[in-house]
């Protein structure tokens, strides 16, 4: 892969990593209720699931999803059902940012990787990401080195942007503004992950 190549692939990632969505939604819940290290933990475990999906690519994924559309469908519907939970959650405050504020519960790390890790990998619109944008970079990895380039390239990408936010939001001063608007917060992520379920829905 030449590095005009590479650079090409660094700036779909990137600009795919910035589009907000239900993963934008994810890491700032987790770093305004649990603070940096649950940011940062979400932020990798996205990214782990993104890496998963390059590499599923690389090995085929995207011709299976084209030519098998029943298991696409199966993905969005399994995808659209979990933004629903998760809005449905924030709507009420439970597990929200306001629910963990008001009963002073700490949110384990785990619970915040393993939030993002399945907010990548249940989330359709990074499937079709990957078939319409990524897999054109697959026919450039003619060799193991390559296709390792375009399998950490993604994953690199989305762990620092994401990092990047957790940090900004968990500082002190951006923090402490925000605790103080947790319940709309909640509100509004919940009213967002909803909607991105039932747009996922219409368009299956």
């Amino acid at each position: 892969m030449t590095f005009s190549a590479w650079l090409s692939l660094f700036a779909v990632c990137l600009l795919g990593a910035m589009s907000p969505g239900p993963s934008l939604a994810m890491v700032t819940k987790h770093s305004l209720a649990g603070g940096r290290r649950n940011g940062i933990a979400t932020a990798w475990a996205h990214a782990v699931g993104i890496g998963a999906y390059a590499f599923l690519t690389v090995v085929g994924l995207s011709i299976v999803l084209q030519q098998a559309q029943w298991l696409f469908r199966l993905i969005s519907f399994a995808g659209a059902g979990y933004l629903a939970y998760l809005g449905w959650k924030a709507i009420r405050s439970q597990g929200g940012v306001a629910a963990n504020l008001e009963t002073g519960t700490n949110v384990s790390v785990w619970q915040s990787a393993k939030e993002g890790f399945l907010i990548s990998m249940l989330n359709p619109k990074i499937a079709l990401f990957f078939i319409a944008l990524f897999s054109q970079f697959i026919t450039l990895a003619h060799d193991r080195w390559s296709q390792t380039i375009v399998v950490i390239t993604p994953l690199v990408v989305d762990g620092l942007w994401y990092t990047l936010l957790a940090l900004f939001l968990s500082s002190p001063v951006i923090l402490n503004r925000l605790k103080r608007k947790a319940v709309l917060i909640d509100r509004l992520s919940g009213v967002v992950l909803i909607a991105l379920a039932c747009r996922v829905l219409t368009t299956i």
